[in-house]
């Protein structure tokens, strides 16, 4: 089983420890290949330095630097590697998605998969209000915009039924069927569960309603029958 360790760099930038019995010693102030900063009052700053170690090892150094009562600055800093980048990333993730759904009563994760778990599926719906059902019993004019959406979409994602995935995407465009026409790759794929391909479906049948909304109608001439006279007389002559 692999060790995870985080090192910690003091102010001065230097580092000296032990790791698994190998001695390392290694100056941490090195060219910065990128940097991003914010700050959370006048006081207290944030940074983060990707940069690349001695030997040729890149790693990302987040540092916190606070003002003193006395004018001078202290700093916490702590640095990870590029061969933990993938854990540290997986951690942040599932600390973020632990925090959106703080306050909401979930005392454990099980607690959210239940929840989800309990979410209304297409299935779940009795026979005659299932959208592609709903179609073959009662035809397409008997569905709502939503249920017309949820069959081209055909799922929707953990917790959320197609039909519940239709309806927020087209409250985004105002409610709108044919506010989709407008709609591009990342208007769509910034919604859970919807991925290139629920989106390419989508973008391809508003391209085909748009296709034949376009295609040209035929021309219609009103056209006049008329007999001629002689054609009159050679007829009564024939019956005679």
């Amino acid at each position: 089983m692999g060790i995870r360790y985080v090192l910690l760099v003091p102010t001065a930038g230097y580092f000296a420890g032990e790791v698994c019995g190998v001695q390392i010693h290694t100056v941490m102030k090195k060219p910065i290949l990128a940097s991003k900063s914010f700050s959370a009052s006048s006081k207290r700053h944030y940074f983060l330095d990707f940069k690349r170690a001695d030997n040729n090892s890149r790693y990302i150094q987040f540092t916190r630097s606070e003002q003193r009562e006395d004018g001078t600055y202290k700093r916490w800093s702590f640095v990870v590697f590029e061969n933990h980048f993938e854990e540290f990333i997986s951690a942040f993730s599932s600390l973020f998605q632990s925090a959106a759904y703080s306050g909401k009563g979930y005392q454990t994760i099980k607690d959210m998969a239940d929840q989800a778990r309990s979410s209304i599926r297409i299935k779940d719906l009795s026979p005659e209000m299932r959208p592609r059902e709903k179609l073959f019993e009662q035809g397409a004019k008997a569905l709502s915009q939503s249920e017309l959406l949820a069959i081209l979409l055909g799922s929707g994602s953990p917790g959320e039924s197609a039909l519940e995935l239709a309806e927020r995407i087209l409250l985004s465009r105002g409610g709108r069927l044919k506010h989709l026409k407008q709609a591009t790759y990342p208007d769509l794929c910034q919604f859970d569960g919807m991925g290139m391909a629920k989106s390419s479906v989508v973008i391809a049948a508003m391209e085909i309603a748009r296709r034949i909304y376009d295609c040209p109608r035929p021309e219609i001439r009103q056209v006049y029958m008329a007999i001629r006279p002689e054609d009159d007389e050679r007829e009564d002559f024939q019956q005679n």
